[in-house]
């Protein structure tokens, strides 16, 4: 049975992990076979989003990991103890948390950072020769995991696609019920919500990035 490791940027999709995708992808891991462990970092998110008004909440904060174990039922683990060795693939579900907390594309584009922390975990599995599934727009952070060239693909939306190629990544367009595979850099992504417009969507497409990864495992 392969293991699987997944990381959580918080929870709602506004300021964290999409939910609908994080669930999916524990669903799809357990239908195909897998286990796995969720893990998040255990910092302070970027800002916190009101789902409702889709507003700032203004002076509100909330911890990335104490947000993740909402939706993993309490059952997640700080970043920081995650190990390559334990584990046969990485998944990462989208949300704008993974382009707000993991690292911080949302504001500043093609220029960049990405948690060190998570950054040090993902380039681990690379260099174990370790699968990594990027889902929705969490696979803007390919290239700087995987290197250039890396192959992947967040839809069809062209200024997300130009800022993958300034980044050192190809992007590849792909329907909402595909996934893209970098077989050389054992890179899969799916577009999920970028693209989704209903749960049975996301679901088509985070089942064959799952099937994909596992496939490389």
């Amino acid at each position: 049975m392969s293991r699987v490791a997944v990381v959580l940027s918080g929870c709602g999709v506004y300021d964290g992990a999409e939910i609908n995708e994080a669930v999916l992808s524990l669903l799809c891991l357990e239908q195909q076979g897998a286990s796995y462990q969720c893990f998040a970092p255990d910092i302070e998110q970027m800002h916190v989003i009101n789902h409702l008004t889709g507003e700032p909440a203004e002076g509100e904060t909330r911890n990335v990991l104490v947000e993740a174990a909402r939706i993993a039922r309490g059952n997640v683990l700080d970043l920081g103890a995650a190990r390559v060795e334990d584990f046969d693939a990485l998944l990462v579900p989208g949300g704008f948390g993974a382009a707000k907390n993991l690292c911080n594309f949302a504001v500043a584009g093609a220029e960049m950072t990405i948690d060190d922390d998570f950054l040090a975990l993902a380039r681990g599995f690379h260099a174990a020769g370790k699968p990594i599934g990027l889902i929705c727009i969490a696979p803007v952070m390919a290239a700087a995991i995987t290197g250039e060239g890396t192959r992947c693909t967040i839809g069809n939306d062209p200024d997300t696609a130009a800022a993958i190629a300034a980044m050192g990544g190809e992007h590849l367009e792909c329907p909402v019920s595909e996934a893209r595979v970098d077989s050389e850099k054992k890179m899969v992504t799916t577009p999920a919500y970028m693209l989704a417009g209903s749960v049975s969507e996301a679901y088509s497409g985070i089942g064959e990035c799952v099937r994909e990864v596992l496939a490389l495992a």
